[in-house]
């Protein structure tokens, strides 16, 4: 065993002595060491109930022969951060957390690891680690928040903030507000649609490292503490036969998850977050594959932002697996791959019915034959960008308007606020990608404002930035290369004429090739925002957002 390192011979009769120093028995340091990463904190409602999950976890370690271990690993809400400085740290502690992770579970020689995260960036952070670190890992979530409830009417978090822009419209009272400010939250867990804490749940089912229901089980259900001790138990069994993440998480994996990802109609951060994993584990998942996929893969679901479901629904349906079982009635998945439960994703998925065709749309019958997510190119962004088309109004599937250009997202929010955006207009936000923000900001705010006013039907919004998952309509995010390298979308001038056409992935600025060189010739570097601490330096070392916004020396 690698706890052997520090747990047997003389040579470690010093580590022993720290051991002894923390309580453990010697009975205890003759089993295999298990890590549990802890997520908890109290900042996040999607981390709050995880120390239970990590007690449920720990039992199940030790009720499998075990000793657990727990460690922590940081998480930012990405609600709480949204719209100030803080969301320049969002997408930046994914490396953190990854890194840390990393260095704690190397330093001490665990056998196995079970990840306890939960949100945006804690998932696909303990994702990266697990690749890099290679011992056998599992994964188990804190699960989704309930849906909330106004009038009636199920909402959300992504409820809550249109109804801010509702308010700035004239649309909406402050009562009305404060009515929505408190129902849309109504329990812990990561927020109730198919936003990005919950895609990247899901995904990691559709990866094979998380057992069933680990996207989709309500965080406030019995069934989670019950989940988590199975990946407990199980954890034990993955370190005996020596199952590790590059076993499970191989190329195919990763065509797997990226077809879920089409079905479910995830959030667009995933087009991050699946490459650096991929990165990790030794594969480079080019995004053009991404728009292969979705040439044939069904978007079966329209969960929150693109519809009126939420993940309760979604769970109560059948769950990824029966999403996974659906895709595989026309061989869309690689069914003969090992996942964490030690059974194969066919034996995963077998007799997981599809329990209400109207949140899981049958494959005969789906809302699209394309996939929820695709990849635009052209002169505006030659290397890519990226739209959750199933959140995208049907006509503004197709757009054409004049740039409305401005150069940080705070200065967009107030123009969209003041009512000077109107219908048929294409707002440009730049210079907040990976390096120009640093962290490259979501970019919820400005879309929920747009919604708010009811601009959601004719007003495009493009940029280097990325969105939340909870964001819809035509948001086109993640352009490449981003305007502070001195990508295309830096020499957009207001009024020039975008050309959207999501069916046929293209966008492009009407200007000539001659204006666009004397424009390139012009265009001077712009001084770094930040130039001290953290975001300076993963500002020198981040790349760009079509390669996951992965850090590179």
């Amino acid at each position: 065993m690698r706890s052997d390192a520090v747990t047997k011979g003389v040579q470690q009769a010093p580590h022993r002595s720290l051991f002894n120093a923390l309580g453990y028995t010697k009975e205890e340091l003759d089993r295999p060491l298990i890590g549990i990463v802890s997520s908890y904190n109290e900042i996040v409602p999607g981390h709050m109930n995880l120390d239970k999950i990590v007690e449920a976890v720990k039992l199940g370690v030790a009720m499998a022969g075990g000793t657990p271990v727990v460690f922590p690993a940081i998480a930012v809400c990405d609600g709480i951060s949204m719209g100030h400085v803080g969301m320049k740290y969002s997408l930046a502690t994914r490396e953190l957390i990854a890194d840390s992770t990393e260095a704690m579970a190397m330093a001490h020689a665990f056998d196995g690891l079970v990840m306890v995260p939960n949100c945006d960036k804690n998932v696909p952070g303990l994702l990266m680690a697990a690749a890099r670190v290679n011992i056998p890992t599992i994964f188990v979530s804190g699960g989704p928040m309930l849906a909330g409830k106004v009038d009636g009417k199920k909402t959300s978090l992504s409820t809550m903030f249109e109804a801010v822009g509702a308010y700035h419209a004239g649309n909406m009272s402050i009562e009305e507000v404060e009515k929505y400010e408190n129902n849309a939250c109504p329990s812990c867990g990561s927020c109730s649609g198919m936003f990005t804490a919950n895609s990247m749940n899901c995904l990691t089912e559709a990866l094979g490292m998380g057992l069933k229901g680990n996207g989709t089980i309500p965080a406030v259900y019995s069934e989670r503490i019950r989940l988590a001790k199975h990946a407990g138990m199980q954890i034990m069994d993955l370190v005996k036969k020596d199952i590790k993440p590059k076993d499970i998480m191989t190329e195919d994996a990763f065509m797997n998850a990226l077809a879920i990802d089409m079905a479910l109609g995830c959030s667009t951060n995933s087009m991050l977050h699946l490459p650096a994993i991929a990165h990790e584990a030794g594969y480079d998942l080019n995004l053009d594959i991404a728009n292969e996929i979705s040439a044939k893969t069904p978007n079966l679901c329209h969960l929150a932002p693109a519809g009126d479901t939420y993940m309760e629904d979604l769970y109560e349906a059948g769950g990824v697996y029966a999403v996974m079982n659906e895709l595989n009635k026309k061989g869309l998945l690689k069914t003969d791959l090992i996942t964490c439960s030690g059974k194969t994703v066919g034996e995963n998925i077998e007799g997981c019915i599809n329990t209400n065709h109207d949140i899981i749309r049958p494959i005969e019958n789906p809302y699209s034959q394309t996939g929820g997510i695709a990849v635009l190119k052209g002169n505006l962004a030659p290397d890519s960008c990226v739209v959750k088309r199933s959140a995208v109004a049907e006509e503004m599937l197709v757009h054409e308007g004049p740039a409305r250009v401005f150069d940080c997202e705070d200065d967009a929010i107030e123009a969209i606020n003041a009512g000077k955006i109107v219908a048929g207009d294409v707002v440009v936000i730049r210079y907040e990608g990976p390096k120009g923000g640093p962290g490259m900001r979501e970019m919820l705010n400005p879309t929920s404002a747009i919604m708010g006013r009811g601009l959601g039907g004719s007003v495009a919004l493009i940029t280097d930035g990325r969105f939340s998952g909870a964001s819809r309509g035509a948001s086109i995010g993640h352009v490449s290369p981003e305007a502070a390298v001195g990508g295309n979308i830096a020499l957009v001038e207001e009024g020039d004429i975008i050309k959207i056409d999501i069916n046929k992935n293209t966008i492009d600025f009407v200007v000539t090739d001659e204006e666009l060189a004397r424009r390139k010739e012009n265009w001077k570097p712009r001084k770094p925002k930040i130039t001290t601490g953290y975001l300076a330096r993963y500002a020198a070392l981040v790349t760009s957002g079509n390669r996951g916004a992965i850090l590179e020396v």
